[in-house]
């Protein structure tokens, strides 16, 4: 009795672990809209508090993802250095095979230190090679850099599989998505499936129509509640009115109740300024979130909505999480896995995301203004990034409060 007992809990284990994935991407500078290249994580996880934390200590300095309550900064799960080095990770769940190591769960340690040592794919890579083994990993690490290079580590243990994006015979429209399965790993094992060809098909719609760009990403990829194999889509609803209850089943969506933020990192073309590499963070819930841009300047500040001392949550973080518990009301069993898509939105147009979108255009807008003044004059100005984020944390607060009441 007490063996089929551990089989059941470990079984419930391996369940929750699997449901706690990421959906991501890579993009040639070479197929963008404006040569750059892309790199986006949208975060899923049991840890639903996130911030932004300034890190220091190694080669480089680093602005990264972090859980709220890691007061050490142990672990990091998206971040960009000094050097234009940017990694991030989605967890794999079809690499190990009979690999019956008992090390895991390093891969936020590992992205740590490759973040702090690392300025091209290439030294990831020999970093990869020299870190003791076994690593404790079973992800797809993705990783770029300020030279053009653009790649995933499909990486368990003891080995690794690099995937090219710059290889056209690997990434033909000149991306790749990876969610919670490796293409180097057991066939037909893993999770995501659904994630993936859903995120396939907005991806190849972009590159069809010129349009793999951090705009257009903002706007589609980490606001989608699209189901590719029930065929599921919000525009079906937008039609219904904002005092009907329309619960629908959003657990392979990309936006799901696990998601806890959807981070961009805009690098540069070779020659260009590394400082010019670009962050859009969302942190908290994306669907109730706002894209913050964030650079890494010599002091290392940050916008003060995004970041929070000691185990404190960020300021965003809480107010996306207070408007997620309108869209996702009930927590009992399954039924978080329901999210009212007419909170969202409507055909009224007072739907929660939609109220947000504009507040998204004017941050973005503002950002590009900058961002072609900095680039004209071939660096960023301390005091004017200062100014924006100042601008930023006053904009987004009177957002919240002016939409929806909300202070935190």
């Amino acid at each position: 009795m007490k063996k089929v007992m551990f089989l059941l809990i470990l079984l419930v284990f391996v369940f929750m672990i699997k449901a706690f994935g990421c959906t991501t991407v890579i993009i040639s500078g070479k197929y963008t809209v404006d040569g750059r290249p892309i790199i986006w994580k949208h975060r899923d996880t049991g840890t639903l508090d996130n911030k932004l934390a300034h890190i220091s200590g190694g080669k480089y300095n680093a602005i990264a993802l972090i859980d709220s309550d890691d007061e050490n900064i142990e672990n990091i799960w998206i971040g960009f250095n000094s050097a234009g080095f940017v990694i991030m990770n989605s967890a794999s769940y079809n690499l190990k095979g009979n690999d019956t190591t008992q090390l895991s769960d390093l891969e936020g340690v590992i992205m740590k230190a490759a973040l702090l040592t690392c300025a091209t794919v290439d030294e990831f890579e020999q970093f990869l090679l020299d870190y003791n083994k076994p690593l404790g990993v079973e992800a797809n690490f993705g990783v770029i850099d300020a030279y053009g290079g653009a790649a995933y580590f499909e990486t368990d243990n003891f080995n690794y599989t690099k995937i090219d994006v710059n290889d056209t015979q690997i990434a033909p429209h000149g991306y790749v998505v990876r969610t919670n399965y490796s293409f180097s790993g057991d066939v037909n094992e893993g999770a995501g499936y659904i994630r993936f060809e859903t995120a396939e098909k907005l991806f190849y719609r972009a590159s069809g129509s010129n349009n793999l760009s951090v705009s257009n990403m903002l706007k589609e990829m980490c606001l989608s509640l699209e189901n590719s194999y029930s065929k599921q889509r919000l525009e079906d609803y937008l039609d219904l009115n904002e005092n009907q209850e329309n619960f629908v089943y959003f657990q392979d969506c990309i936006n799901r109740y696990s998601s806890s933020s959807s981070v961009i990192v805009q690098g540069v073309k070779p020659n260009e300024p590394v400082e010019f590499t670009t962050m859009w963070a969302m942190v908290g819930f994306p669907l109730s979130s706002i894209p913050t841009p964030i650079w890494l300047t010599p002091n290392g500040t940050l916008p003060k909505i995004v970041q929070a001392q000691g185990k404190e949550n960020a300021e965003i973080c809480d107010l996306a999480l207070k408007l997620k518990s309108i869209m996702v009301p009930s927590r009992r069993g399954s039924t978080k896995y329901y999210i009212n898509t007419t909170k969202v939105f409507n055909a009224q147009g007072t739907g929660i995301t939609q109220k947000l979108l504009p507040v998204h255009n004017e941050i973005y807008n503002k950002s590009q203004e900058k961002l072609e003044q900095w680039r004209k004059n071939g660096r960023l100005n301390q005091i004017e990034v200062d100014n924006f984020y100042k601008w930023t944390d006053e904009y987004v607060r009177k957002a919240y409060f002016d939409l929806f009441g909300l202070r935190n």
